[in-house]
């Protein structure tokens, strides 16, 4: 039998229920302000409008081989309002510069091999709506990136034989990718093709001597390039070089004299002390890649035992790797002179000189007379024909050969 009293509480429990349900109800479905979010025709709620820069840093978040030429932040449908790059870990800031136009940013300087960076970066469209993004990514390292050595350098004035070389610091197991992202043009329109010396070295001549005058430019675009199985190019450059006048030096042995012709005109006639018969001068197209007023030559940096140390031989201009040079001799017979008249040295090219390097002397004068990349040819010496990758004597090798030896 149920009482008033029972009954009563059981009208207050409905009621309670049915306010908490109500309560519930408020609860799961939202805030009732959430309704002034109706599109125009009252349908559904629709989102909150995002914006439309879109922001894409080119190294994504979390990779490992990142250009430390190439990154940088680039937005579209708007314009960066900032961007903020970092060392990880140490917080130290890397220098960059917003566009002009508000379209792109990228570093002052090339980043560091192996080095974890972090970018943030924001940007507005037009109607003031943010947009933003951020990575945290690893430069290439050192291990999996491949640099190439070069020569001549930017902006340089060089002789009619210099060759472009580059000497790689790993071994390239894909000389097509490689050799086909590095371009050599001569303004004197001729063909300029590149041939391998083994694994690591890549030269770029024309068929004959630059043209006198003409200018060269190489572009380097090896960034990202792989190189070998994981090893990729970290060099994107251009590099103009200006070829000077024509200078050819013949040495004739037989004669012992050295004859320097200039655009077709000879200069002079001098007397040299070519390689002595049992320290013979390679015969051959040489090309001067060095210059030095005053070396130190020592006879057991090439193989020969203590028969010399010359602290201060002056004059010197290299012509080989393995140690020709071109060079002063001060140290003759005085009474005795063998320029023009016999070999006496260990298979370089000797010319008078005196110590100090000072006097106007032959040997200063053909070294100041003399840029790299000048061409000095040894003629009628009972030695071989030097090597074409025994310094930059590429020359040596006929067309045919040159160009069997392009990976392109």
């Amino acid at each position: 039998m149920t009482t008033p009293d029972i009954a009563a509480r059981r009208v207050l429990g409905a009621i309670a229920a049915l306010v908490v349900g109500t309560l519930t109800l408020s609860a799961c479905g939202g805030n009732a302000s959430a309704d002034a979010n109706t599109d125009s025709k009252g349908g559904g709620r629709t989102s909150v409008k995002t914006s439309v820069a879109k922001i894409v840093i080119s190294a994504k978040d979390g990779s490992t081989n990142a250009s430390i030429n190439s990154t940088g932040v680039r937005v579209s449908g708007g314009r960066l309002t900032d961007v903020k790059m970092t060392v990880a870990g140490s917080g130290q800031a890397v220098d960059g510069a917003i566009s002009a136009n508000g379209a792109s940013w990228t570093p002052k300087e090339r980043l560091e091999r192996g080095t974890k960076y972090q970018i943030s970066a924001t940007a507005k469209d037009s109607s003031g709506k943010t947009a933003a993004a951020n990575s945290i990514f690893t430069t290439v390292t050192s291990s999996n990136s491949f640099i190439g050595t070069y020569t001549p350098d930017n902006g340089t004035t060089v002789g009619v034989g210099m060759p472009v070389s580059f000497t790689f610091d790993k071994v390239i197991g894909d000389k097509k990718a490689v050799q086909s992202h590095i371009t050599v043009t001569s303004s004197s329109g001729q063909q300029v093709v590149g041939h391998w010396f083994g694994a690591q070295r890549l030269d770029f001549r024309p068929q004959d001597y630059w043209k006198a005058g003409s200018k060269v430019t190489m572009k380097i675009d090896l960034d990202g390039v792989e190189g070998a199985n994981g090893v990729y190019g970290v060099q994107k450059k251009t590099v103009t070089f200006t070829i000077g006048r024509s200078q050819v030096s013949t040495v004739d042995v037989n004669t012992q004299t050295m004859t320097v012709v200039r655009d077709g005109q000879t200069l002079k006639s001098l007397p040299i002390s070519s390689g002595s018969p049992e320290h013979t001068t390679y015969n051959g197209q040489m090309v001067i890649s060095e210059k030095f007023t005053q070396t130190r030559m020592n006879s057991q940096t090439v193989g020969l035992g203590g028969e010399y140390d010359i602290p201060d031989v002056p004059h010197a201009m290299r012509l080989t790797t393995s140690g020709t040079f071109i060079h002063g001799n001060y140290w003759y017979n005085q009474s005795n002179p063998p320029f023009g008249r016999t070999g006496t040295s260990h298979g370089c090219v000797g010319l008078a000189d005196v110590q100090g390097a000072q006097g106007a002397t032959n040997a200063k004068w053909f070294y100041d007379n003399s840029l790299i990349g000048d061409v000095v040819i040894v003629k009628n010496s009972p030695d071989k024909t030097v090597a074409p990758d025994n310094g930059l004597n590429g020359w040596n090798l006929a067309w045919s050969d040159w160009t069997a030896g392009s990976a392109a």
